[in-house]
């Protein structure tokens, strides 16, 4: 039986904002496992930007971001419910979750900490990659169906294949409808794209399906700009589990590190 496909909003963007946190997607949001669903990358984005308007603070950054996707991703309508779990002077722990047709999605928190002048000892082990000018133009959507992959430009370095690679992307559609998202809420609704720039495995019917059940994103360096640079590499083990770890990076270099467990199944 063929699922009933949502209602979508549309536009040149991910999603329209209905107010007071209710929010409906448009293709350009649609995930690359099943039509009727969202990606995980874009609706990531949009929780960020929530945490990041939820009770501001100057004098603190989110440093980690950690994202459990607790079942399939409804597009259409939906609503996000933000909230701060545990408050402090100098760290505190954010939540948003993400709830469409009367169930939690995904649930997300957010280590938000204080901030201070560090640069006399700031250091990085992650070593550089290519810039985008340097790279090759590279096409998802000839490897993965849905909106939301056929949305992203993307550029592939020297030397990528089967379980490793480096691809940079950027997308022209803001998160939203009012396009007044800042560069980090919309860098973190790509990150989630790394799970299938160098997939072990062709996908599709008579090959390995490998979703991710969780984003765990941690960051030394608030990142900025629009294009956000994926340097990964994929693990398969043995009992039907994988993990796909990225440095991630933007223009000025690496910032931080992500990391999605998977569930590894034939089709």
């Amino acid at each position: 039986m063929t699922k009933e496909l949502p209602e979508l909003a549309e536009g040149p963007f991910y999603y329209q904002s209905l107010g007071a946190g209710h929010f409906r997607s448009t293709i350009h949001a649609q995930g690359a496992w099943n039509e009727h669903e969202q990606h995980m990358a874009p609706a990531a984005g949009l929780m960020a930007d929530c945490l990041e308007r939820h009770e501001p603070r100057t004098d603190m950054r989110m440093a980690r971001l950690s994202y459990e996707i607790l079942g399939l991703i409804p597009g259409g309508e939906f609503s996000i419910e933000s909230t701060i779990l545990r408050p402090g002077r100098t760290i505190e722990l954010l939540q948003a979750e993400l709830v469409a047709n009367g169930r939690v999605a995904i649930r997300a928190t957010a280590w938000r900490m204080i901030t201070s002048d560090t640069a006399a000892v700031a250091a990085v082990e992650d070593a550089p990659i290519p810039a985008p000018d340097d790279c090759k133009p590279f096409d998802g959507a000839a490897i993965w169906p849905g909106g939301y992959i056929r949305s992203l430009e993307m550029r592939v370095a020297e030397g990528h294949r089967h379980g490793a690679g480096t691809v940079w992307l950027r997308s022209e559609h803001p998160l939203t409808d009012k396009a007044d998202s800042g560069d980090f809420a919309r860098l973190m609704g790509l990150v989630d794209t790394a799970n299938g720039i160098a997939a072990r495995v062709t996908p599709g019917e008579g090959s390995y399906a490998f979703p991710n059940l969780d984003l765990q994103i941690h960051m030394y360096r608030r990142p900025g700009g629009e294009w956000l640079g994926l340097d990964n590499a994929v693990s398969f083990g043995t009992d039907g589990i994988g993990l796909t770890s990225t440095v991630l990076h933007d223009l000025q270099g690496p910032f931080g590190r992500a990391e999605q467990i998977l569930t590894l199944r034939q089709t």
